[in-house]
């Protein structure tokens, strides 16, 4: 597996990350200890360092599998993103939310969990639209300085909360977000209006979930497979099966799953994007490291682009046409000059 940096920083991650939402077997799914084990096995032996949980994710369980995990095997290998922000007790009014002491007492629970000393990369989970951004940036700088976490990031927060927040920390020489996690997938392209963009310019790395939108593009709800997909979904409506049965075309032309095809698409758009693979099953994270050794054509993403096409809405489609009308004027202006 190759390596990237993690957005304007030195650190170096593997090319996918591994999602652990589904380590521990809370409300009737999940991979026991066991099973999660060899799923771990299995990505670092393929080269993959970078594994992403958060506190809540199965009441704390899959922290505390990968914490068990971990402290039999080299720590300083592994990159160990988690996140704080949701619910994850009842004893007091502060255990949720963006607020310096929800972050303060979450990392210490972490860490407790995961049976370390520091955490590599921490998340704000999601955005409560309560707490200052400044608070949220100073807390995670005083939490560098302490030596508990290496880096910060941010998930699910609105594109100018997050290009505020990188501009302050730039001010102020706080520790500055790296990493951006976001739903993105063929199915969920509506970040490329203003999450995408901002995350470019400010040179931060988007990790998407969900890049197989929960297993439809997987082709699986297609061949009538039963999944954890509400029937209602968005997912499963006629244009995202459209969309599913372009990449299971595309799948079949070049001899891979179709879960390649799609995953390939997100670290190919033009910008720095490492994609989360969650699995619960050895064979799923088996077939979704083929990914590393694929690559899509221009004609590949071209047909991708049009089936999954969005509206990006004002200003977006504004500087399209915009860009027309420059580009034709541009032409004008040439004529003139050839003839002055």
């Amino acid at each position: 597996m190759k390596y990237k940096l993690l957005g304007r920083s030195g650190l170096k991650v593997s090319e996918l990350c591994l999602g652990t939402m589904g380590f521990g077997t809370e409300a009737g799914w999940g991979a026991d200890k066991d099973t999660s084990f060899k799923i771990m096995d299995t990505f670092a032996e393929a080269g993959g360092n970078f594994i992403d949980t958060a506190n809540i994710y199965k009441l704390g369980t899959s922290e505390k599998i990968i914490g068990e995990y971990i402290s039999n095997h080299d720590r300083d290998y592994f990159v160990l993103a988690t996140k704080y922000t949701l619910k994850d007790n009842i004893t007091n009014p502060n255990a949720s939310g963006n607020n310096r002491k929800n972050m303060m007492r979450s990392v210490e629970e972490s860490l407790k969990r995961l049976k370390m000393d520091f955490i590599d990369l921490l998340y704000l989970h999601i955005w409560d639209d309560i707490t200052p951004i400044d608070e949220v940036l100073r807390a995670m700088d005083d939490l560098v300085k302490q030596g508990k976490v290496n880096y910060v990031a941010i998930s699910d927060t609105p594109a100018w909360v997050v290009a505020q927040g990188n501009t302050l920390a730039e001010l102020m020489g706080w520790s500055r977000f790296v990493a951006l996690q976001v739903e993105y997938s063929l199915l969920a392209r509506t970040p490329e209006r203003e999450l995408i963009p901002m995350a470019k310019h400010f040179g931060i790395t988007v990790t998407p979930w969900a890049p197989l939108a929960g297993g439809a593009l997987t082709g699986k709800y297609l061949r009538g497979e039963q999944g954890r997909i509400k029937p209602e979904s968005v997912r499963l409506n006629d244009h995202s099966a459209e969309i599913t049965r372009a990449v299971v075309t595309i799948a079949d032309e070049i001899g891979i799953s179709a879960s390649n095809v799609a995953l390939k698409w997100t670290t190919q758009q033009g910008f720095s994007s490492i994609p989360i693979v969650g699995a619960t099953k050895v064979e799923q994270l088996a077939d979704n490291l083929k990914t590393v050794d694929v690559e899509l054509t221009a004609e590949h993403l071209k047909r991708l682009d049009e089936v999954s096409a969005i509206k990006l809405g004002f200003p977006g489609d504004f500087f399209r046409e915009d860009a027309v009308r420059i580009n034709s004027f541009g032409g004008f202006f040439e004529k003139v000059e050839k003839r002055a």
